[in-house]
């Protein structure tokens, strides 16, 4: 468990699962240089070149901010069904228990922030008790409206026709992720659009491509600044060549317009960036290097 102050906003990080996913490329698709002329920025944390596999965290940063408590993304969870990566297909976890001994209990959480629909990222939105039920019972979901509609099964028509036997796996598990994490939290929902502001503190941003209403969490109190950045990032390597995306982004040119607008403010303002799936400290300051973009020292 990792806890700091921003302003008068306290961060503490709660991890669900950490370790190796795949090779590293197969996340990130770019240049097996790019690795490997970093690999004192990327190992251990975020690559194991021995096997040359991408590493990495699912957590949830836990943000109290004015008297409330604030979840950022809320993992895979426990049980699920999860064709379309079976790593994580019904996944036992402790995260329920380190959750509460970082202090959180369920009925006390006030938002649950998603940055975006994907099933990472929604996952302990619910819990099973006979049916998907909330898992924080007394809290609002702020979910993109975006997403919302793009990922309703009821709008499939709307979404591109999947073309091999993966993509087909994919798109029933994403239905999956909308029936046990989605659908059970829409009537205590908030569905945002252009931007949201949560307080003085926090203020929710669209940051589309990785998904259509991805969105960044922005944080400013006291002269500090972060960025929680959800799936802008993967890894490092897309801090030092922005040009390469996930394998998981749904609209490749857009996500790779909203990585460099999002790296340039953060390097402009100073704010500190918080990725979702970044392992070992999970936070980094970056400056700008002539056209491109340099990695500070890991927050300790």
């Amino acid at each position: 468990m990792q806890s700091f102050q921003l302003g008068a906003v306290e961060v503490v990080r709660v991890v669900e699962w950490q370790g190796e996913i795949a090779p590293a490329r197969d996340i990130v698709p770019s240049p097996p240089e790019l690795w490997r002329d970093h690999e004192s920025l990327l190992v251990p944390d975020h690559w194991h070149p021995e096997r040359d596999r991408y590493h990495a965290a699912v957590q949830t940063w836990v943000l109290r901010s004015e008297g409330k408590v604030i979840l950022v993304d809320t993992g895979v969870g426990n049980g699920r069904d999860r064709p379309q990566i079976p790593l994580f297909d019904h996944l036992d976890t402790g995260f329920a228990e380190r959750l509460a001994a970082a202090g959180v209990r369920a009925e006390e959480v006030n938002l649950v922030v998603n940055t975006h629909i994907h099933y990472d990222h929604v996952g302990w939105n619910t819990r099973w008790d006979g049916g998907w039920v909330p898992t924080f019972p007394n809290a609002t979901y702020l979910i993109p409206k975006l997403d919302q509609v793009y990922f309703d099964p009821r709008n499939e028509h709307r979404r591109p026709v999947p073309r091999t036997a993966s993509d087909q796996v994919r798109r029933k598990g994403s239905h999956l992720v909308y029936e046990d994490s989605i659908a059970p939290v829409l009537d205590r929902a908030t569905l945002w659009e252009n931007s949201h502001r949560i307080d003085r503190n926090l203020t929710l941003e669209p940051a589309p491509g990785h998904t259509p209403g991805s969105s960044i969490l922005r944080l400013k109190s006291n002269g500090d600044r972060a960025v929680f950045v959800g799936d802008i990032l993967h890894s490092p390597v897309q801090i030092l060549a922005p040009e390469h995306n996930s394998c998981f982004c749904e609209n490749p040119a857009q996500a790779i317009a909203t990585r460099n607008q999002t790296l340039e403010h953060a390097a402009d303002e100073r704010e500190l960036v918080i990725p979702a799936h970044f392992a070992g400290t999970g936070a980094t300051e970056i400056t700008r290097n002539g056209t491109g973009f340099a990695v500070q020292p890991w927050t300790p």
